[in-house]
C-alpha cells in the first residue's frame, strides 16, 4: 500500500522524480536545457516550496509562476499540448509514489494549474489569448 503525501519529505521525492522524468522528456525537456538553462539547485527548493505550499499550505513559496511561465512563452511558445505532457508526467508520478486524499489534491490543483496556465499564457498568432 502507498502512504499519501504528508511531509516536506514526500514533496521532496515527487518533485525530484516529477523533474527526472520531465529531463529526459523529448516534448517538454527542452525547455529546460535549450529554452531556459535551468539552475536545478536553485529551482528544486523553489519546487519544493510552491508543493509544500499548494498540498500542505505551509505559506512558504514566494513567487510568480504565471509571470515566469509568460516570460518563458515569450523565448518558446508554450503550447497546450505541453500542458498536457507536464499534467500527465505530474499525476503519472503521483500515482506511481502515493495515493491518498493529498495524493487526490495534488492531482486536481496540477489540472488546475495546467488549465489557468493555459488560458493566461498560450497565444493565438495576433497576440490575442485563447479562451
Amino acid at each position: 500500500m502507498k502512504m499519501d503525501i504528508e511531509s516536506r519529505k514526500d514533496i521532496i521525492k515527487m518533485v525530484d522524480c516529477f523533474y527526472d522524468k520531465v529531463k529526459k522528456d523529448e516534448l517538454i525537456g527542452f525547455f529546460f536545457k535549450d529554452v531556459v538553462l535551468v539552475d536545478w539547485n536553485a529551482h528544486l527548493p523553489k519546487m519544493y516550496d510552491f508543493w509544500e505550499s499548494v498540498i500542505l499550505h505551509t505559506g512558504d513559496y514566494n513567487g510568480n509562476p504565471m509571470q515566469v511561465h509568460k516570460d518563458l512563452s515569450q523565448k518558446h511558445s508554450i503550447e497546450k499540448l505541453h500542458f498536457e505532457r507536464w499534467l500527465l508526467l505530474f499525476t503519472n508520478t503521483i500515482d506511481e509514489l502515493f495515493e491518498g486524499t493529498n495524493a487526490e489534491m495534488a492531482r486536481q490543483r496540477a489540472l488546475s494549474i495546467a488549465t489557468v496556465m493555459q488560458l493566461k499564457v498560450i497565444k493565438s498568432e495576433g497576440g490575442m489569448t485563447i479562451y
